[in-house]
């Protein structure tokens, strides 16, 4: 029945192989079927670490009553949406044209035999309950649709038709705007509007972490030192890490709050957030010098190498569940911790559960979550991780999706090689990343997307792959003066300008499913954004003003948006400041750069690249000239203030 999904590599879809579903992959065979048989289509799309995608698979997928409409009256698609996120992108444009609000995980689209979709939800509980969609369960919203689908429903196949339309139809930009620096004050302004003051981040529950808009802030401060950016990022970041959402046993962030404190998390952990977040500390040690940002950062990237890393290729996500139930593995009782604490010896521990937040009815669901109760560590904090880190050695750990995905491992290594200018292990870490990578995603002049660790990749590369894997080649050439590096991010750069650019606009996706890039920072950083810092790079560090002229005409394209609601694009603010203020090159020969790495990299001015010559001096350059030389690393600063 479902054997299908079995001969599939992607965890997600293995997971549901064993379901009554007669499920398909995203196959021609499946919408082939639907047509010749006039069957409704539906299309589940999810992850393998989506707590909710459990939830449904437990109460819709496995149960016999729903499996049976679906077999009989429609053909079923299920979608990794971390394999193909090109198709997971047109159906959360779907879910927003139709629900007028964004979507998640698990998608539900209904489609027409001629795969047109007309509805979509997210999780639909297998009977009607209050919340539901309409009021209407799964069971009965099937066989409403399966009716209406087998008579040919003239008012869904025209919604159908008028939703394909709109989804069709391209919408160009407003006129173009003047680039401007103003841009930041209408940021900060809407930062500002949705700024948590008591516990930092953006947003209510649930809160997520929002690292590019904390990125961009931090940059704003250094260029204007400005104290409310400055009070944001540091208020935010103290909160963040003090557990909850940040794991002090074993290290790494899960992907969000479900409370506005910090303090309960959705424990699913993925490589994105964790790269995104293992950089943003590092900068935030490098710029305010806070030791606790630093052990913050090396204990994201410790924990990824540690539990989700082999062979020197890292693991997408590890599961918010184990043993059935969400956070299983991460909390504990009050009872075990005690005793834990007691038997090794340890005196007022009343105190020190205080300190953990640990109390006798728990703080999540009869379990403790560990958090720190104020922003100052407990004494003797490593050796009680250490003990609480053994209970958990005697649990399952949660199921870990080993897929490979260069644009997020593209992030983890960019991260290692900031964080290995301050600790050079993590720089010989980084560039065992990046080889292991790109000799098992880029084979036969191919840049492959994602594959299941080990195995032949399939998929190949979007916009993102392109976009993150040569900034990390140019961070790598920024570290170790290597050429090939550089050599190699070129190449890349220009595949993904030949591929995916037409006059300012970018496509995330070409060929089979075709999707226009996001210029907007959502779940991770935009790709647009992205592509316009490596172009920019490219341009400052081959000297060659085609690339900055690709990079101007995309922001340049944007700009009317950008300026109108820039806390929609923080990453791309950041590169209109960086193309207005212009980059500054520190040239001097390998040693200096390399025994010096950690000054530099604490320079003020956020935009910065560093050049190899033979010189035995620091040269500070800009694009097109050189400003002044040192023999000492210290006054850099004040010679790059003297020229913006």
């Amino acid at each position: 029945m479902s054997n299908r999904l079995k001969l599939e590599d992607s965890p997600y879809l293995q997971q549901h192989k064993d379901n009554p579903v007669d499920w398909y992959p995203w196959c021609d065979e499946a919408f082939k079927k639907a047509k010749d048989e006039n069957k409704a289509i539906f299309i589940s799309i999810g992850y393998s670490s989506c707590h909710w995608c459990h939830v449904m698979e437990e109460n819709v997928f496995t149960n016999k009553e729903c499996a049976d409409i679906l077999n009989a009256h429609f053909v079923c698609i299920k979608v990794d949406r971390e394999e193909r996120p090109d198709i997971d992108k047109h159906y959360q444009e779907v879910y927003m044209l139709l629900n007028r609000r964004s979507g998640g995980w698990p998608t539900s689209i209904f489609c027409t035999p001629e795969n047109k979709p007309f509805f979509a939800g997210t999780y639909i509980p297998p009977q009607s309950r209050e919340g539901s969609i309409d009021g209407m369960g799964f069971v009965e919203l099937t066989k409403l649709i399966a009716d209406k689908i087998s008579q040919r429903d003239e008012q869904i196949l025209k919604n159908a038709d008028e939703i394909e339309n709109f989804l069709n139809h391209k919408e160009h930009p407003k006129e173009a705007t003047v680039l401007k620096e103003d841009f930041t004050k209408n940021f900060m302004l809407q930062v500002k509007n949705n700024y948590d003051t008591t516990n930092g981040g953006f947003s209510l529950a649930p809160k997520f972490p929002h690292a590019s808009t904390l990125g961009t802030l931090l940059v704003i401060d250094k260029l204007y030192d400005d104290k409310s950016a400055k009070a944001m990022v540091l208020n935010t970041l103290q909160n963040m890490k003090k557990g909850g959402m940040y794991d002090l046993i074993e290290g790494g962030f899960c992907r969000y709050s479900v409370n506005e404190e910090w303090s309960v998390p959705h424990f699913e952990k993925m490589l994105y957030d964790n790269a995104l977040l293992c950089e943003l500390y590092t900068n935030a040690y490098l710029a305010y010098k806070d030791e606790s940002f630093l052990q913050t950062a090396k204990e994201i990237a410790d924990f990824w190498h540690n539990y989700m890393s082999e062979d020197d290729l890292m693991y997408s996500a590890s599961d918010a569940d184990s043993d059935g139930e969400e956070g299983t593995y991460y909390t504990y009782s009050y009872d075990e911790v005690y005793e834990l604490l007691s038997k090794n010896g340890y005196e007022a521990i009343d105190e020190i559960l205080e300190k953990l937040s640990v109390i006798k009815d728990g703080n999540f669901e009869g379990k403790n979550i560990i958090r720190f109760k104020s922003d100052e560590t407990p004494k003797n904090f490593e050796n009680i991780k250490f003990l609480l880190g053994g209970l958990r050695a005697k649990r399952d750990y949660p199921f870990c999706d080993k897929k490979v995905q260069v644009s997020w491992s593209a992030m983890m290594i960019k991260a290692l090689f900031m964080l290995g200018n301050i600790d050079a292990s993590y720089k010989q870490r980084a560039i065992k990343y990046l080889d292991a990578l790109l000799e098992s995603m880029y084979k036969e002049g191919k840049l492959y997307h994602t594959a299941l660790i080990h195995k032949t990749p399939k998929v190949e590369a979007f916009l993102e792959d392109f976009a993150f894997l040569s900034q990390a080649l140019i961070e790598a050439f920024n570290s170790t003066g290597d050429e090939l590096y550089l050599i190699r991010a070129q190449h890349f750069a220009n595949m993904a300008l030949e591929r995916f650019y037409d006059k300012g606009t970018w496509r995330f996706s070409v060929g089979e499913f075709e999707t226009k890039a996001d210029i907007s920072d959502n779940t991770y950083t935009s790709s647009v954004a992205i592509i316009v810092d490596v172009l920019l790079s490219l341009g400052t560090l081959l000297e060659d003003d085609k690339y900055n002229h690709f990079a101007f005409k995309t922001l340049e394209y944007n700009s009317y948006e950008l300026g109108r609601r820039p806390v929609i694009y923080p990453y791309m603010l950041r590169q209109m400041l960086r193309y207005l203020k212009g980059e500054r090159v520190i040239k001097s020969n390998l040693k200096n750069l390399e025994s010096k790495a950690l000054e530099l990299a604490s320079l003020e001015y956020p935009f910065i690249q560093k050049k190899a010559s033979d010189d035995d001096f620091f040269m500070v350059c800009g694009t097109k000239s050189c400003f002044a030389t040192t023999q000492n690393p210290n006054e850099i600063n004040d010679i790059i203030k003297k020229t913006f």
